[in-house]
């Protein structure tokens, strides 16, 4: 998003003022922007609760660390978003669990991304087999490799952003998301033919 983009000139002013501790301010950048990240916590953690815990100790994070934030390096959601996904993964190390991104969850939300207005019961089944053959793909993929293949087209985000969310170079995030669409369209390719 270019500098001129409200939203980002909003939130960038947000995090001057909570640098300064002004509450409201970072009652208002909350309010704006706890939905997203809240959700983002959801697909890491594939838990309410423990994405409820991070989020609060992101908002912590966020409140103590406002003034190191740098508008030159990133936008304020990326930063915010990268600290969240920090928090997020010294919880799954905290619960021992493995990163995935839900692919059962991912399946019912492409198939509600791609339905149309009002749908033939037949399309809704077609629909219904494509969504599960994704997920039952997606499923097969490296956590990591999938995660990056999400964020690319789940959350829209960029090359440079998902580069910058799995804190990787951007070369590796292309090349993972370029074979893993290539690993997707090939198993893919074998569900139809089963």
């Amino acid at each position: 998003m270019s500098a001129a983009d409200p939203q980002q000139t909003q939130m960038k002013a947000w995090l001057v003022a909570v640098a300064q501790r002004d509450a409201t301010a970072f009652r208002e950048l909350y309010e704006a922007t706890s939905p997203k990240l809240f959700g983002f916590l959801q697909r890491i953690l594939q838990r309410s609760e423990w994405a409820e815990e991070v989020l609060q100790e992101s908002y912590v994070n966020i409140w103590n660390n406002a003034g190191k934030y740098e508008p030159a390096l990133a936008a304020p959601m990326t930063w915010m978003t990268t600290i969240a996904r920090n928090k997020a993964f010294d919880a799954l190390r905290r619960h021992d669990a493995a990163v995935e991104i839900d692919a059962d969850g991912f399946a019912q939300e492409v198939a509600q991304a791609l339905e149309s207005s009002a749908p033939s019961p037949l399309a809704m089944l077609e629909l219904s087999e494509d969504a599960a053959a994704l997920a039952h793909c997606l499923r097969r993929m490296e956590a990591l490799h999938r995660q990056a293949i999400a964020l690319a087209y789940y959350h829209d985000l960029s090359h440079g952003e998902v580069a910058a969310q799995l804190e990787l170079p951007v070369g590796t995030v292309k090349t993972w998301i370029r074979r893993g669409l290539e690993r997707l369209r090939s198993c893919l390719s074998k569900q139809e033919l089963a």
